[in-house]
């Protein structure tokens, strides 16, 4: 099987296998690492339409396999995706809404979230490749919600991986937060005194930073990333969309993918799957009040502002990562202006190469959809069919209705991203009524929780909350004390 390689976003030249991707977790130059998309493989009509009668783990395999034969042999890569994806552990179901409307429900995994998907596979993945070459690593995540829960359940005693988590004070829910604080061993969670950028450019600066690593684990190589900044995290984002396209196609109709997005991973995951040939008339890209992306369609002009808050809290990211990539995709370049020496970043989000800007238009739809809006689709959405969306999900129940103008005469899945019982303050303001709270969450609010804090301020400054030295400083030096 032909191997593909993955550059990173900010030196073409820089080329790596997909073991070598997961395990650096970000290119040495803070760029993401991406494969061509001339390399990116094609399945036929007929693969797709045999998916119809198979499980999410075979259709897993139809479409990572090609990624990856020729680093995970077969029988060993439906292994790690039978275990993954155990239909008794992570159950998938469409529910058929209205029209020609169904939602994805992606949030019955041991999380309650769709990041149970993605980190399931990257937590095997690394073990796998980890045990082959006899290594230990440590995995550096930052959440804005539902990121940590997911990959440090997925993580969660493993011999091979330890894992620290960075989480915005105030930002994530209780449950949110004891699913990281509560696990222990080797998951090491964070509160952060800022956001969720000041949580993401800290896990940046930390896996960039070599020679920290190299000082207190004795290996500059010990850190990985598990954000949807990792390969590993990113790839397994393009089966959902093919396990909703096999349960609701009819005669080859092409389908609309009405996304909630935050960091851009799910959606990448689905402009991925599009390229290897899944009909996908339009992809909506759903954002809450961070509107950068919006706006950038509109003016062709990127512009960073203040993470704003939303009851869609995961999505609380005015400059998503994955954005390098889509734009890479398109053939541009973004990048973030960093200081030489201390590597922080001065200036966030600059293009120098605009991508195809009507290639992105044709293809993606996006728009905001501000507080008011999220509880009144809820509501909406609750007295017409009887479902409780969370959140997040009303966002893409919320953009698919624009588009289609109220009318849902085109085949459309949204993707329902969280248990709306982990948001249960915005869903009794929305209908009135208190989603139960998942069985797992429950055991949870009685456990007792480790967090480790980083208190130092975040820099103010006019485009929002900026990573400070003091905060490097003070996470280095507990990291340097729980380790040593």
């Amino acid at each position: 099987m032909k191997p593909i390689f993955y550059h990173s976003t900010n030196n073409k030249n820089e080329r790596v296998n997909f073991e070598t991707a997961l395990l650096d977790g970000m290119a040495s130059d803070y760029g993401l690492y991406m494969m061509a998309r001339s390399d990116i493989p094609k399945l036929s009509h007929e693969q797709i339409k045999d998916m119809k009668n198979m499980s999410y783990a075979q259709i897993a395999f139809q479409v990572l396999n090609p990624f990856l034969g020729s680093e995970i042999p077969e029988d060993k890569l439906k292994e790690l995706l039978n275990d993954a994806y155990k239909e008794d552990r992570i159950p998938t179901k469409v529910q058929h809404i209205t029209g020609k409307t169904h939602i994805m429900w992606l949030t019955q995994g041991p999380t309650y979230s769709f990041k149970d998907y993605a980190a399931r596979f990257f937590a095997r993945a690394l073990n796998y490749f980890l045990g082959k070459r006899g290594l230990k690593r440590t995995v550096v995540v930052a959440t804005s919600g539902d990121t940590g829960g997911a990959v440090a359940d997925a993580l969660y005693g493993l011999a091979n991986v330890d894992n620290i988590v960075f989480f915005p004070r105030g930002s994530i829910s209780e449950g949110q937060r004891r699913q990281m604080t509560t696990l222990k061993d080797n998951i090491y969670a964070f509160e952060v005194n800022g956001d969720f950028d000041v949580c993401q450019a800290l896990a940046k600066n930390l896996l960039g930073d070599k020679e920290f690593f190299e000082k207190v684990f004795g290996d500059k190589d010990n850190a990985t990333s598990a954000n949807s900044i990792s390969i590993g995290r990113l790839l397994p984002q393009a089966v959902y969309p093919f396990f909703a396209y096999s349960r609701v196609a009819e005669d080859g109709e092409p389908m609309i993918a009405s996304i909630p997005s935050g960091n851009f991973g799910d959606m990448m995951g689905t402009v991925i799957a599009k390229e290897m040939g899944l009909p996908i008339s339009k992809i909506i890209c759903g954002v809450n009040e961070n509107t950068e992306f919006p706006e950038f369609l509109e003016t062709g002009q990127y512009i960073v502002k203040p993470s704003k808050k939303s009851p869609s809290s995961a999505m609380n990211v005015s400059n998503p990562s994955n954005l390098a990539r889509l734009i890479d995709f398109y053939g541009g370049h973004i990048f973030d202006e960093r200081d030489n020496i201390t590597k922080k970043v001065l200036k966030q989000g600059v293009i120098d190469k605009m991508p195809d800007m009507d290639a992105i238009r044709k293809d993606i739809f996006s728009v905001g959809v501000d507080n008011p809006h999220h509880y009144k689709t809820m509501k909406e959405v609750y007295e017409k069919y009887g479902v409780i969306l969370d959140p997040h999900g009303a966002v893409g129940w919320k953009t698919l209705e624009i588009f289609l103008k109220g009318n849902h005469d085109k085949l459309a899945v949204v993707y329902e991203t969280a248990d709306p019982g982990k948001f249960p303050i915005d869903v009794k303001k929305a209908i009135g009524i208190t989603p139960e709270l998942p069985s797992g969450m429950k055991k949870q609010a009685k456990s007792e929780e480790r967090i480790h804090t980083i208190e130092s301020e975040p820099e103010q400054t006019k485009e929002g909350l900026k990573l400070s030295d003091a905060q490097i400083q003070e996470a280095k030096s507990k990291i340097k004390d729980i380790f040593s």
